[in-house]
């Protein structure tokens, strides 16, 4: 980005910044107000190790990862204090460095105080993050809940897309690949709700509801990660389902097909498990 700037593409209006402020290693940056942590999220305690120069007292710690145990995992190295929960709700594709296209509907980023109604810092970076044009803001009473919500969407979403390879535009007009959709939607809103979590009950239907409004050719960045052979959210999205299930003792037999499917792409890709055309070419 500093040899080519930030690039974004959005049929809501896009925006370029020639000379973005950025810098490989925060240990010479000043401690920030607030940190947001963009990374996916098998590179969340990583990146926390990495950010920890910028977290000093008073700062704020936003996870934007699917799934739902970042904000624990960035605990686990920054302590408990200073993270929130957060998520981001955006369908974007990175293009190549520094240039981001976005499609679909207007984004929205949500964050808040997890176990606890929200504090006066979460009202001083929402009225900081609201002047921002083309973004919606949300500081939801129950963030716990609102990530869920989103997690029993993308997750259940990009797992079916990427057991079928197909876009959502298929994945909703297909009556059984649908079913399957459903049904995996369903289970997550059941680990939650085993978990006690207060996810709505019409999560299911509104999740459906959305993925009828995106474009045909939409895909998650989970299934497009696979498709292309990269590491993935994998065990973040899916793979927390089947151990929180478990833990819990909620039944999730179709998210655990799915994960079994999928876990041998996600293998291959770490280089954990050797694939077949490897296997030949060595023959």
């Amino acid at each position: 980005m500093l040899a080519g700037g930030l690039h974004v593409e959005s049929s809501l209006g896009g925006f370029s910044i020639d000379a973005p402020r950025v810098a490989s290693d925060p240990a010479g940056l000043a401690a920030a107000e607030v940190v947001l942590v963009a990374v996916k999220a098998h590179q969340v305690r990583d990146a926390a190790r990495l950010a920890a120069p910028l977290v000093a007292p008073g700062t704020a710690v936003i996870p934007l990862q699917n799934g739902v145990e970042a904000p624990a995992m960035l605990a686990e190295v920054l302590g408990d204090a200073c993270v929130l929960g957060g998520l981001c709700k955006i369908f974007s594709t990175a293009l190549g460095p520094g240039h981001i296209r976005h499609v679909g509907f207007e984004p929205a980023i949500l964050f808040g105080e997890l176990g606890r109604a929200n504090t006066d810092r979460v009202a001083r970076i929402h009225g900081a993050f609201a002047s921002a044009k083309g973004m919606k803001v949300v500081a939801p009473d129950d963030v716990e809940a609102a990530l869920w919500e989103k997690c029993l969407f993308v997750a259940p979403l990009g797992a079916v897309g990427a057991m079928t390879r197909q876009p959502a535009g298929v994945i909703r007009g297909v009556a059984e690949t649908r079913q399957i959709l459903r049904a995996a939607m369903e289970e997550f809103a059941a680990v939650a709700r085993g978990r006690g979590v207060a996810v709505s009950n019409d999560a299911v239907e509104r999740s459906l509801k959305m993925v009828d409004a995106l474009p045909p050719e939409a895909t998650a960045s989970m299934q497009r990660d696979i498709a292309e052979g990269r590491p993935s959210e994998l065990d973040y999205q899916v793979g927390t389902i089947v151990r929180f299930g478990r833990e819990c003792g909620v039944a999730v037999p179709v998210t655990e097909t799915i994960y079994g499917a999928l876990l041998p792409y996600e293998l291959q890709a770490r280089g954990e498990l050797e694939s077949p055309t490897a296997a030949k070419a060595k023959d």
